[in-house]
């Protein structure tokens, strides 16, 4: 799963330009290219998961896991109880940080809290991979992180890996392989079926106590052909594009933040506690 992520640097390295001038990574001596630990070449591992991620995410999976876990019915839990579930979800693989799960999504919120964003910026840092938990009920890392993409339309060319695309059942249906597909131009994404992954899932955990810029943020922050590539904006609605900006300034903190600076969890507690209540009910349904 980390190893996805320490792609994404590599696959980016530099922050869109109209959102990165206020950026700073945690450590001001950390460069984003120090980010890049891996070789040019992806490692075999990294090509096993876009090769499996492309294969199985059809339309009709996606389909199939909405209706199997946006029932919401699996748990009930506060906020932080989920980050202290997702906690017991341990990746080894990251070289950029040895923090837990809960440390990292401490340490991207503390670095939107201290850049001075809005409350809710703030609680979207922290509950922006709380979907993640999907691994721990058994799901695929395929199927719950990776970039996510339309389904039941054409793949674009700037999706990471697109040749996999290929052993994908989709690949010969051909209405799935026009650029519109099943989709009208300007639907706008809310009714485009992206691929199944954790940002789907906790956008919809959250969806009825949090600002719509928080939302977008987390519905789409691994929508990296559209919000780091400008592809399928012929999908999008003149919404979408307004709510974009939102999502590319999330995703600085999401994928340039980690250090092996450990936050200070029992400090942070009750501060994070207290903006968890501001939002959130007791227990959301899982």
């Amino acid at each position: 799963m980390e190893e996805w992520e320490d792609f994404l640097k590599e696959r980016y390295p530099e922050p869109a330009p109209a959102v990165a001038q206020s950026f700073q990574a945690v450590d001001p001596e950390k460069k984003k290219e120090q980010f890049r630990n891996y070789e040019a070449d992806a490692r075999p591992t990294v090509r096993e998961f876009y090769r499996q991620n492309h294969l199985h995410q059809t339309y009709e999976f996606a389909q199939a896991k909405r209706k199997e876990f946006l029932g919401l019915s699996r748990r009930k839990m506060g906020v932080w109880e989920a980050m202290e579930y997702l906690n017991t979800l341990i990746d080894d693989s990251d070289p950029d940080t040895d923090l837990s799960q809960l440390e990292h999504l401490l340490q991207t919120s503390e670095h939107i809290r201290a850049d001075g964003h809005p409350r809710w910026f703030i609680l979207a840092g922290v509950v922006h991979d709380l979907g993640k938990m999907l691994c721990l009920w058994g799901e695929p890392q395929w199927a719950v992180v990776g970039d996510t993409f339309p389904t039941g339309c054409g793949y674009s060319s700037k999706i990471v890996f697109p040749q996999f695309f290929s052993a994908n059942p989709d690949s010969q249906n051909p209405t799935y392989q026009t650029a519109l597909g099943v989709y009208e131009e300007g639907c706008g994404l809310d009714k485009v079926q992206i691929s199944w992954g954790h940002d789907e899932y906790i956008y919809h955990v959250t969806k009825d106590y949090l600002p719509e810029e928080a939302l977008y943020m987390l519905r789409y922050h691994s929508f990296y052909p559209w919000h780091r590539e400008g592809e399928y904006n012929y999908l999008a609605n003149d919404h979408d594009r307004e709510m974009l900006p939102w999502v590319q300034k999330f995703n600085l903190y999401d994928l340039y933040t980690k250090s092996h600076a450990k936050p200070d969890v029992r400090a942070l507690r009750p501060f994070y506690e207290e903006l968890i209540a501001e939002y959130f009910p007791a227990k959301l349904s899982w």
